[in-house]
């Protein structure tokens, strides 16, 4: 589609379901198999279950989380099969025996999994996810399941604050070369949830329907013999929308070459160095003075939710951002944990479950039970406490629940297209407190109660 701000191309392949998805088994940890092992041995391997997901802190100046790779979390579930080649190389490797290996080899999740819908915000002790069954089946996924969500999760977060310091400026996901190209495609995903507008990666456009955008780097005026014979030969390809990039060499030069070529239809033009506030300022007066009234203009160049929030009042018109966005702007990782909070005594499905908790030094101790969590609003509709309890819910919270059902004795019941989550997220980052937008550092913007 030419007359946008970059290129862009908006078909998707599917909108969250896998493309040739393997086996995801061993995207865990040794140790869950050799528990597993012992479990086997013990008798406890049947003993009804709940595993649940938090974290104990938010990281350093944080507000708020954002919950996102739920959709990742349901294929992951569904593809953990243990397939005749995995079964091989553990076999190889010893690290379980045959007994085990033969469980693993009909190994299908079969329990239930609630929690917070994707996009939703979440605080400290939020049970993010339960996840109910067996000991056994219910153990294998805990890497699997923090891999996803705490990767995807920081990515959200950092792409939320940036978009709330955009102030409804698009925003472009470009950070694929600064990351593993299969994190790249899965930050991109995360980074939509989160509030972006676009990326570059055209694997996140295939696998999620992600809009990708994109035109030309230095490489390609550098190839050329002239600034202008690369100009005129994108504005060629790609039609007067195009966005040319002008900080090769002179910038000022650039733009007025740059409307000579493409004419006032000039879709965008980017700058990606030097002093952004200064040289966006610069850039806007001499396109309007020749006349490019509404070419829009990009800026890139290490951009963070601090630089964008700096830039507000630059006529700026999309950021591109890379680096910082695919390592967590600081906090590459949620930090959250998965943890065993009740058990039955025996394998007898009818058995009672009873809460279980670590109890340790550090801040590293849990709370046991089986969790409900309910957002309480204030008078005017804005959250004001995050409750969870193990005990009855309150009628005045009986409508604020938050988990939803995700996965129904081992069938997810609960995708949905992408855009959804995005949607999600933003309403529900609009329901926090005003403080919640603040960059400087602060706790989480409302506290956690339990009941």
């Amino acid at each position: 589609m030419r007359g946008s701000i970059l290129h862009m191309n908006s078909g998707g392949h599917d909108l969250g379901l896998p493309v040739d998805v393997p086996s995801t088994a061993l995207f865990t940890d040794h140790y869950e198999l050799t528990m597993l092992q012992g479990v086997l041995n013990s008798g406890a391997a049947d003993r009804r279950s709940v595993f649940e997901v938090f974290t104990r802190r938010l990281p350093e100046g944080r507000r708020y989380g954002v919950v996102a790779g739920t959709g990742r979390v349901l294929d992951a579930v569904e593809n953990f099969r243990f397939d005749s080649g995995v079964l091989d190389f553990l076999r190889e490797r010893g690290v379980v025996d045959a007994r085990t290996l033969e469980w693993l080899a009909s190994y299908r999740f079969g329990g239930d999994i609630w929690g917070y819908p994707e996009g939703e915000v979440y605080f400290p002790g939020s049970p993010i996810l339960r996840v109910e069954g067996s000991f056994a089946e219910c153990v294998l996924l805990e890497t699997v399941i923090l891999s996803i969500l705490n990767h995807d999760s920081a990515i959200a977060a950092a792409a939320s604050r940036m978009a709330s310091a955009a102030g409804g400026r698009p925003l472009i996901e470009m950070g694929a070369r600064r990351t593993h190209e299969l994190a790249a495609v899965a930050a991109s995903r995360a980074a939509y949830v989160g509030g972006f507008t676009t990326t570059s990666d055209l694997a996140a456009g295939f696998r999620y329907g992600i809009p990708t955008v994109g035109t030309s780097a230095h490489s390609f005026t550098l190839v050329h013999d002239s600034e202008r014979d690369a100009f005129r030969a994108q504005v060629d390809a790609l039609g007067r929308g195009t966005t040319l990039l002008v900080d090769t060499y002179d910038v000022t030069e650039a733009v007025r070459m740059a409307v000579e070529i493409a004419g006032p239809e000039l879709g965008a033009v980017r700058i990606d160095s030097g002093d952004l506030l200064l040289v966006a300022h610069r850039v806007r007066r001499e396109l309007d003075e020749l006349g490019a009234t509404r070419t829009k203009i990009v800026v890139t160049s290490d951009l963070d939710e601090y630089a964008i929030a700096s830039l507000a009042a630059a006529p700026v018109d999309a950021y591109g951002v890379g680096t910082q966005l695919v390592t967590g702007s600081g906090h590459p990782t949620a930090s959250m944990v998965y943890k065993l909070v009740a058990r039955a005594r025996s394998a007898d499905p009818e058995a009672p479950l009873e809460p279980v908790a670590k109890k340790s030094l550090g801040g590293k101790s849990s709370l046991g039970g089986r969790k409900w969590a309910a957002r309480r609003a204030d008078a005017d509709g804005f959250a004001e406490a995050e409750v969870v309890g193990t005990g009855p819910v309150p009628a005045g919270l009986a409508d604020r629940l938050l988990q939803v059902e995700l996965v129904k004795g081992g069938d997810v019941i609960a995708r949905e297209p992408l855009d959804t989550v995005r949607e999600r997220h933003a309403a529900a980052r609009g329901r926090l407190p005003l403080s919640a937008t603040q960059l400087s550092r602060g706790d989480a913007v409302i506290p956690t109660e339990y009941l």
